[in-house]
């Protein structure tokens, strides 16, 4: 994961009330802490505050999902109060770290391993340059479809429902940014859909559906979501 250009313009800014943020399962001095993070950046240590926002998100799957959104917001304050990034830059070097090391932590965890591509597709959704994903990220989160379309993993319903819910939110965004390993991810759930044994009904389910999703332009038609989402909920 490359580092991010200093010089990169920011997108533009959407204000966010601190209220719609989840921050109960802190203790209170880290929920003032986030909260000040959020409308005041430049008085708190940034770098403190990327990895308590990465920490958690490695075991707290839903904060991992909303932790996208309180990046962004404290990425567009800093910008906003002194054009700096340090925001930015320790959380990216952060989930560099987290990268490297992401087989020990499959091989400790699957739940904190699914947590972690969680919140790095989320910062991908999320945090954008010139409103196009950042570079730095596109290979990494590649990477990571990549080790959750392999065959150990489509045995694990935790990692296949991770890779489709993934795919849903930013799979058209990642083909724009490189459509080459898209094409790459999905021989791999093709083959794994038709030739790999040992799958359960709903993992193929699940990657039955993800291959129409995308062949049908990354929707799909009512009848198939009508098929598919009561499959699911039977």
């Amino acid at each position: 994961m490359s580092q991010i250009d200093e010089t990169e313009a920011h997108p533009t800014v959407m204000e966010n009330s601190t209220d719609e943020y989840r921050f109960q399962s802190f203790d209170p001095d880290t929920q003032m802490l986030l909260k000040t993070a959020l409308k005041d950046p430049s008085s708190v240590d940034l770098e403190k505050v990327s990895n308590i926002i990465v920490d958690q998100s490695l075991k707290d799957q839903v904060f991992s999902k909303e932790a996208g959104r309180i990046c962004y917001t404290i990425v567009q304050a800093e910008a906003k109060q002194s054009d700096g990034n340090v925001f930015r830059r320790n959380l990216l070097n952060r989930l560099q770290r987290e990268f490297k090391d992401r087989e020990d932590m499959r091989a400790r965890s699957i739940h904190e391993w699914v947590c972690y591509v969680t919140f790095i597709c989320n910062i991908f959704d999320y945090l954008k340059v010139n409103n196009m994903p950042m570079v730095a990220l596109v290979h990494p989160v590649y990477d990571c479809m990549m080790r959750l379309a392999q065959p150990d993993a489509l045995k694990n319903e935790e990692e296949v429902d991770c890779l489709v819910l993934q795919l849903h939110r930013i799979g058209e965004q990642l083909e724009k940014a490189n459509s080459q390993r898209m094409d790459q991810l999905f021989f791999l759930l093709r083959d794994g859909f038709l030739l790999q044994e040992g799958l359960t009904s709903m993992t193929r389910l699940l990657l039955l559906e993800i291959l129409e999703f995308r062949a049908g332009g990354w929707m799909l038609s009512s009848t198939a979501n009508k098929y598919y989402y009561s499959e699911i909920s039977d």
